[in-house]
């Protein structure tokens, strides 16, 4: 069973989420708060495995709770809800620590797709968050869209065959095990690779490197999970 915290100031969009996620018998619903704060303090009374934060509330904010969630219980994987125009705060979010991105308006399946990703340790980005990422990137100061795809295709292109298969498959979204099954190899090589791509790579999650791949177009269709 998976349990997760729900936190978002508006209390129909947590009945939303909640009912949602009431969809999956494996996810069980153990916490809701209002705002950042108690979004916190939840989270380390109950230990939830997933945290999943709005970025805009009263007090602190989803990008300060999850990264005080991350500091305070590790064990707790952050999904941050996002609306569109919100691309800094993804960025901001991606930076503290969050492993999973999600849009508002995207289809329920996502949701139960990117708190079970973030649950078995993976990073889940939502196609349209990955592709808002790569743009907003480029219209920061942080190079053309061209410059940083051909830049990320360089760095992309420092790894190991395996090792460009197996990022590939993070920036689908998919965990360690289910990428050691997809590959027909066990999950303790697969951790090892994950660590040598984050070192190449220069990144320092999990959701940095699924953008470099999506920035380097290496990532296919999203896959059915196993």
């Amino acid at each position: 069973m998976i349990r997760t915290l729900i936190a978002d100031d508006e209390p129909m969009v947590r009945a939303g989420v909640r009912a949602v996620l009431a969809t999956d018998p494996g996810i069980e619903v153990v916490a809701e708060a209002g705002d950042g704060h108690a979004a916190v303090e939840l989270a380390l009374r109950h230990r939830p495995d997933v945290a999943v934060l709005d970025i805009r509330m009263p007090g602190m904010d989803g990008i300060r709770a999850a990264a005080e969630i991350r500091r305070a219980a590790p064990a707790t994987g952050v999904v941050v809800l996002t609306t569109f125009g919100e691309d800094e705060y993804i960025l901001r979010a991606l930076g503290g620590g969050a492993a999973g991105f999600l849009i508002k308006s995207g289809e329920p399946e996502e949701l139960i797709a990117g708190v079970r990703a973030v649950a078995e340790g993976a990073a889940y980005l939502s196609p349209k968050v990955a592709a808002r990422v790569v743009t907003h990137l480029a219209s920061t100061g942080a190079g053309d869209l061209a410059a940083r795809r051909g830049t990320a295709r360089e760095r992309v292109g420092a790894l190991t065959p395996r090792e460009r298969d197996v990022l590939a498959l993070i920036g689908t979204g998919l965990s360690n095990g289910q990428i050691a099954r997809r590959l027909h190899i066990v999950e303790g090589t697969v951790k090892a690779h994950v660590s040598s791509i984050l070192a190449r790579l220069g990144v320092d999650n999990r959701a940095a490197a699924a953008v470099v791949a999506h920035e380097a177009g290496i990532v296919a269709a999203p896959p059915e999970r196993p």
